[in-house]
């Protein structure tokens, strides 16, 4: 069995070949492999970890590519499932200069929705180490409910359980339902990972450091707070940290956060095996090597187009790292 489970939508997004233009006013659309936990596992596996994407895609064309697309990452796709009840999920995107992005779904409903309880095998998750999920699986069910069981079934398994909710606030039917939704989840995770802009949604509170201390509820031991260029802030707690970002420039920011995410429980899994959770945020230096790495490869996806398909190497994250080292 694999040390990590991802679990949750996986689509395909329709990039534009050039920045700068509205939705509107795009004319020429290039197709990706798409979803943020799907991203995650690719992410994962490119980088040399053990990594299963349980969800679920259409029988049709772009479920037959998400799945290749995965498999040829070298993610393990035995638990993905396609159905003919609904078509796999689209969404289209349009990037300003930055590469930040603006996106329109169609998953009305889509086969990823569609993934039931009965859909789980507990087996899947008996020898993970790590299950990791987001917040659109949260939306409706029964991918909620499946949701829902999955966590009972890593919490029973005692997995290690990593949340990114990565918010889409049109999917949802209002504000006030997602902020619920996901909140009402975070005492199930030990690892929260949030934009700034998602920090201050969740909370209300635009001072960081309160804002993430109102987080350690439940089972919440480290919340993780990225910032684009300007790095990522770290919060166990006993303590708390900030990591300058690695400078690049920023094609596509499509997926960066996805390839943080890979690049720290890639370096985590295997610490696991020796340490508990909780011995491994105690240690700065460690918890710090770990943030610089899932740093560089985020960074190292915004430079091109495309979440999968701009996942960098282990081998080009060790040459980007080795460069920071030389040049201090």
């Amino acid at each position: 069995m694999a040390d990590i489970l991802c679990f949750g939508e996986l689509l395909i997004d329709f990039v534009p070949l050039k920045n700068g233009d509205k939705l509107k006013d795009v004319h020429q659309f290039q197709k990706e492999a798409g979803g943020a936990p799907a991203n995650v596992s690719a992410a994962i596996a490119h980088l040399g970890g053990h990594v299963s994407m349980i969800g679920k895609v259409g029988a049709d064309p772009f479920g037959d590519f998400l799945i290749e697309t995965l498999r040829k990452k070298g993610v393990d796709t035995k638990t993905l499932l396609q159905t003919t009840e609904a078509k796999t999920a689209l969404a289209f995107v349009s990037l300003d200069n930055d590469g930040e992005r603006d996106f329109l779904f169609y998953r009305e409903p889509s086969a990823d929705m569609l993934f039931k309880p009965t859909d789980l095998q507990e087996e899947w998750f008996k020898r993970a180490a790590i299950f990791h999920f987001g917040s659109i699986s949260l939306i409706t069910n029964p991918v909620r409910e499946a949701t829902l069981q999955a966590i009972h079934y890593a919490k029973q398994n005692e997995m290690i359980i990593s949340f990114d909710p990565n918010i889409r606030l049109p999917l949802w039917g209002d504000e006030q339902q997602a902020r619920e939704a996901i909140l009402g989840q975070v005492p199930n995770v030990d690892i929260l990972k949030l934009s700034e802009e998602e920090l201050a949604f969740l909370t209300g509170d635009e001072e960081e450091l309160t804002a993430a201390k109102s987080l350690f509820i439940g089972s919440v031991k480290l919340v993780l707070v990225t910032k684009g260029e300007a790095g990522c802030a770290y919060y166990t707690k006993t303590s708390s940290g900030y990591m300058t970002a690695i400078k690049v420039k920023a094609v596509d920011t499509t997926g960066a956060g996805d390839a943080f995410v890979g690049g720290f429980l890639y370096r985590l899994a295997p610490l696991l095996k020796y340490e508990l959770l909780q011995d491994i945020l105690s240690d700065p230096d460690l918890l710090e090597m770990l943030l610089t790495f899932a740093n560089v490869c985020g960074a190292l996806t915004a430079t091109r187009r495309g979440a999968i398909s701009a996942l960098p190497r282990l081998e080009d994250v060790q040459s980007l790292l080795k460069d920071q080292i030389n040049r201090v």
